[in-house]
């Protein structure tokens, strides 16, 4: 892909990133320091992407730098692994990701090797079981059961079942967690 195009979806990025946060531009300008008319021109393309206007907007915005200029990510399915596939339900940048998880039986029972990395991981068993190991725990979810974890914390998800288990999987790349805003009432 080349740099021109690259450049070119920054400006859209922009526009969604702070329209879906209910923003302004003179809010933004007053919360960045960048003027009105820059930040117009920059999400209409009159005005070239640099390091010195992306930095503080995407500060302000909570997303990494690389989601402002990082074409949007394609539907499809992506390999995690042997018998283990990922299936973006999200292409929005910044914030939580989605995820569908498929893990064939068996897939990732082979190693007990853990990974490490930045972010904060929610999983909830749509169906199967979900073998996860988190530090020393290890212990099984089977469908209609979360969890919930720090991905610092040395990890590891695999199927010890004889059925496919999938997962629904949120991912905040910069440790975002998900808000639960409503909660049923207890039963009197």
């Amino acid at each position: 892909m080349e740099i021109a195009e690259v450049l070119a979806g920054v400006g859209p990025r922009l526009r969604r990133l702070r329209t879906d946060a209910g923003h302004t531009l003179a809010e933004v300008g007053s919360a960045t320091g960048i003027s009105v008319s820059t930040l117009s021109r920059l999400e209409s393309g009159g005005r070239r992407a640099t390091l010195e206007l992306l930095l503080p907007l995407a500060e302000h915005y909570g997303v990494g730098l690389d989601d402002l200029v990082r074409p949007a990510r394609k539907p499809g399915r992506r390999a995690g692994g042997k018998g283990m596939t990922y299936v973006p339900l999200s292409s929005v940048p910044g914030g939580l990701r989605a995820y569908k998880q498929v893990l064939e039986p068996g897939a990732g029972e082979d190693s007990d090797e853990q990974n490490v990395h930045e972010g904060y991981e929610w999983v909830y068993v749509m169906s199967g079981r979900l073998r996860m190991r988190l530090g020393a725990d290890d212990f099984q979810l089977t469908a209609g059961e979360a969890a919930e974890f720090d991905t610092r914390l040395p990890h590891r998800v695999s199927n010890p079942g004889l059925q496919v288990a999938e997962v629904l999987v949120l991912f905040g790349v910069q440790g975002e967690r998900m808000h639960v805003r409503a909660r049923p009432r207890k039963a009197r």
